[in-house]
């Protein structure tokens, strides 16, 4: 009997066939930009844990390192082009994470007014709920739960607005001041009125997160829908860059 693997038109009628088949391409997504944002969102809840048990100094040393390595990071992708596409999703879940984190547990030890938290923690449900609502009357049919979790289909985009920027910085600032104002000394708190800055702060903050939440419901550019030419260009763009 003849050996299959002795007949050389046995290998040259395969090979062909084998060169047409798409091997799986994965990212490295060991980087350094990712472990330092994979990093940041262990820290979320340490800071949370530190907060709640009124640990003030060691949830500020995390907080300040989420914000170092926030920056490093984004720095280093852009840099050496070491973006990916779990990048862009990690990076901003950490930053969201620390914030609502923050938040609800300086409510918890009494650091912030629970009206704030409220109002703070609304505005992002508010805007979760809007996403998911956007994202579905969006997506061109057929309309199924695969083709709505494919964010490699785009349907929808949403641009920040001006004063939701200066809002997100604001909340920070907060987050921050609210996390250092027990480490800080006492007459230094007196001698330059940090109490009465804080109070001035909180309803600064709530009034900027009101008009940005309000903004993306009246401002006509904050959510666009995507044209079916309009998908089919970002597609064809996309579809472009990977076969690059």
């Amino acid at each position: 009997m003849e050996n299959p693997s002795q007949n050389p038109q046995s290998g040259s009628k395969k090979s062909p066939i084998l060169s047409k088949i798409p091997l799986p391409v994965h990212e490295n997504i060991y980087t350094v930009p990712n472990i330092l944002t994979f990093s940041r969102l262990v820290a979320a809840p340490l800071v949370g844990y530190f907060l709640v048990h009124d640990q003030h100094a060691a949830a500020l040393s995390l907080f300040v390192y989420a914000g170092l390595t926030d920056l490093v990071d984004g720095y280093i992708a852009r840099r050496y082009n070491l973006q990916t596409v779990v990048g862009t999703i990690i990076d901003p879940m950490a930053d969201k994470l620390l914030m609502t984190v923050g938040v609800a547990c300086l409510a918890v030890n009494g650091s912030i007014p629970v009206w704030l938290a409220v109002i703070i923690l609304g505005r992002d449900v508010g805007l979760a709920l809007s996403a998911i609502y956007y994202r579905w009357i969006s997506l061109p049919p057929p309309k199924t739960m695969a083709r709505y979790w494919d964010f490699s289909l785009p349907s929808a985009e949403v641009k920040p607005t001006g004063i939701s920027k200066v809002n997100t910085a604001l909340q920070l600032v907060l987050v921050g001041a609210a996390i250092a104002l027990p480490v800080i000394p006492e007459a230094v708190l007196d001698a330059w009125n940090l109490r009465e800055g804080m109070t001035a702060l909180q309803y600064l903050v709530a009034a900027t997160t009101i008009w940005s939440g309000l903004s993306y419901v009246f401002s006509k550019d904050a959510v666009k829908i995507l044209t079916k030419e309009e998908i089919q260009k970002r597609i064809a763009r996309s579809s472009g860059k990977k076969s690059s």
